[in-house]
């Protein structure tokens, strides 16, 4: 299967071009939302909290702040050599002590690990009034989208790739209009800028001067990352998980019926 990037854009998306059917194309998505590991907190103790919002609140807005993460520091708890236990390899401690008069922002905390921190330093996490106090100690965990979506990485998309084939001969001042501005450079319409703009199904159809054709074995799959990890490594991150669950199932298929009948 061939992969070639074919757009990047300020935000870290990256659009690549798959020569693959869409059942590929979904595996990816599916691997990117499921399988791929990040950084979020897990478990909070509050000591303090004399805001407005309950602990409860406090405890769902904090829990949602993206974490740059570490993949090659860290484990998930379930695969680490301390069995469960939450060492240095598999958890994070992270802190924060703050009283008011202030808005409590996400770059107060803490981070026993620099390289593991709030994604969003500006994220407001609740108002402090004079004499306020919020204080807690949080711990961090590499986990799966499967199991929260707090732990999910980024979006991800796929759409056949589009021939779009312009006949601008055809066009005349009142079907010109019938298009989107966005697509219309010096009277006519550029196709580089219907890919730009992401325009594609709003220019067709509405008149034979532009022809839309898809084709079945080529697919666009999108990443728009939410700042954990990079576009790059979300896409490499969800190959190898992907490769582990097989190498999984080719050794389940290789044992003998009976040794799995028995172990049952």
């Amino acid at each position: 299967m061939k992969a070639e990037v074919i757009r990047t854009y300020e935000n870290g998306k990256v659009t690549i071009q798959l020569d693959a059917t869409p059942a590929i194309a979904n595996v990816l998505r599916r691997a990117v939302f499921d399988l791929v590991p990040t950084m979020a907190i897990e478990d909070l103790e509050l000591t303090k909290n004399s805001s407005i919002m309950y602990d409860e609140m406090i405890g769902h807005r904090v829990g949602l702040l993206p974490l740059t993460t570490d993949l090659k520091s860290y484990n998930l708890i379930s695969e680490c050599s301390c069995e469960g236990a939450g060492c240095s390899k598999c958890t994070l401690k992270l802190t924060l002590k703050a009283k008011g008069p202030e808005t409590v922002h996400a770059e107060e905390i803490k981070s026993k690990d620099p390289k593991v921190k709030p994604v969003y330093p500006k994220t407001p996490i609740t108002k402090l009034l004079k004499g306020q106090e919020l204080e807690f100690e949080a711990t961090a965990i590499l986990g799966r989208g499967s199991q929260h979506a707090k732990f999910c990485p980024g979006l991800a998309w796929y759409s056949y790739k589009p021939k779009i084939t312009i006949t601008n001969e055809k066009l005349d001042a009142a079907t010109l209009q019938k298009y989107p501005p966005q697509v219309v450079s010096n009277g006519k319409i550029d196709k580089k800028l219907i890919e730009e703009h992401n325009l594609v199904d709003a220019v067709d159809g509405i008149s034979d001067a532009v022809t839309i054709e898809y084709d079945p074995t080529c697919m666009l799959l999108s990443v728009e990352p939410w700042g954990q990890l990079s576009a790059k490594e979300i896409l490499l991150s969800a190959i190898d998980e992907l490769q582990s669950l097989l190498k999984k199932f080719e050794s389940a298929m290789e044992k003998p019926v009976e040794a799995q009948e028995q172990k049952e």
